[in-house]
């Protein structure tokens, strides 16, 4: 039977787990170059549905390139803000990315041709989105470990930014990553510390042998 890690270990691993947050301040110290490969080494060890390996990183270090990818960031941020409602201008309020202040900006996509890969999509063709997002998953867990903080940018309009980057027909961008040092960790996930939702019990959203009775 195979062994589990030492205490120490399985500590760590749920702390990083526990402690990630989607970070949004930032201060532009740089990366370490080591640091940055450990983690987009993490990212590439991800699973894959059929060991396709979907996932394509983008690595933004023209300023001029990040100033573009901000700006179709911040046409988002307006058009979602006007499709809230009443919460409007909570939503304003808030502060959705730190795209302009993070040392580095990754740019996580999905690959193009992917139609071709048929093991494991035949009938649920969007678990090549869900193997992108075990990459994330890996880089931001990586991420607090290193002690460095990273934010999810998921406010753009995909056409913009695949056009920005000059990707092939078919590949589409997932997410522009934040990453960086942060001065701290928050305490709680952003947006439960400014009251725009709660973290539910883990209870409520574990069911037994089927979906529960409405």
């Amino acid at each position: 039977m195979a062994q589990p890690f030492s205490e120490s270990e399985r500590a760590a691993v749920y702390r990083a787990i526990h402690e990630r947050r989607d970070m949004r301040h930032f201060v532009p110290t740089p990366v370490d170059p080591d640091i940055l490969a450990r983690l987009l080494d993490a990212a590439h060890h991800a699973p894959s549905v059929g060991f396709m390996q979907p996932w394509r990183i983008v690595r933004i270090t023209s300023p001029a390139l990040r100033e573009r990818l901000h700006d179709a960031v911040e046409r988002e941020r307006l058009k979602t803000a006007d499709a809230l409602g009443a919460r409007r201008d909570a939503f304003m309020k808030l502060k959705v990315e730190g795209m302009q202040q993070c040392a580095e900006i990754l740019v996580m996509a999905l690959m193009d041709g992917r139609e071709r890969h048929i093991f494991g999509r035949r009938t649920m063709p969007e678990m090549d989105l869900a193997s992108v997002s075990c990459a994330i998953q890996n880089l931001w867990l990586a991420a607090r470990a290193e002690g460095l903080g990273m934010g999810w940018v998921s406010l753009f309009d995909p056409d913009d930014v695949a056009r920005l980057l000059q990707m092939p027909d078919g590949a589409r961008p997932v997410a522009i990553l934040c990453l960086g040092h942060v001065a701290e960790f928050y305490d709680a996930p952003m947006l439960a510390l400014e009251g725009w939702a709660e973290r539910a019990a883990v209870e409520d959203y574990v069911f037994e042998n089927g979906w529960p009775k409405a």
